[in-house]
């Protein structure tokens, strides 16, 4: 196994199962590919999701960083948890994809907290939810990206502190401040929308 690793390797992540599946997936085990996109699929596609606030793109984008998972099989070597690994490249992929369409419309149609995700509850309490579900969306939207990214990956995919910081390549107290920011900002811009309910 070492020849598959590398030098680089740490070897404390070989602990991690979907680090394994990764390694498999490099000796071209599609089966092992096919269980570690069943599992995080719907997880990247949603952090996407969230962070575009747009559903086409989102699942075009999620399906290209599944696509650059499986080509850069041949080149990994885990120095992170596989999580951690994926969540960059989507990171990345998004932030690219937010600089090509910075002057992109909010996609309306969708208006639960995730994609796949119905409302049991009556007409009119589901539509102040999905109402007060996209205002959050819209205000989250408005914050800068590193405080956007930090929100969306504790509050959404909870993520440790350690996990952000390793994924924006920052460390746990400046992870910390930027949640702390990025509360704040929220704050000021859903204060009076709300009140306006």
């Amino acid at each position: 196994m070492g020849s598959i690793m590398g030098p680089d390797n740490n070897e404390q992540y070989l602990t991690d199962p979907d680090v394994r599946s990764m390694l498999k997936v490099q000796q071209g085990d599609r089966l092992a590919f096919e269980t570690l996109m069943k599992k995080y699929f719907p997880l990247i596609l949603n952090f996407i999701y969230r962070f575009l606030g747009t559903r086409e793109a989102a699942e075009d984008l999620t399906q290209e960083v599944f696509l650059k998972v499986f080509h850069q099989a041949q080149n990994y070597v885990p120095r992170s948890s596989f999580k951690t690994w994926i969540y960059v490249i989507a990171r990345n992929a998004s932030l690219n994809e937010l600089r090509r369409n910075k002057h992109r419309d909010i996609d309306t149609e969708i208006t639960g907290e995730e994609i796949d995700t119905a409302s049991g509850s009556r007409p009119e309490e589901a539509a102040i939810q999905n109402e007060t579900t996209a205002q959050v969306r819209e205000a989250i939207e408005q914050l800068p990206e590193r405080q956007r990214t930090a929100l969306i990956l504790n509050r959404y995919d909870e993520l440790s502190y350690e996990e952000i910081a390793t994924i924006m390549k920052l460390s746990p107290k400046a992870i910390k401040s930027l949640l702390m920011r990025a509360r704040e900002s929220l704050k000021k811009i859903l204060t009076p929308l709300l009140l306006d309910n």
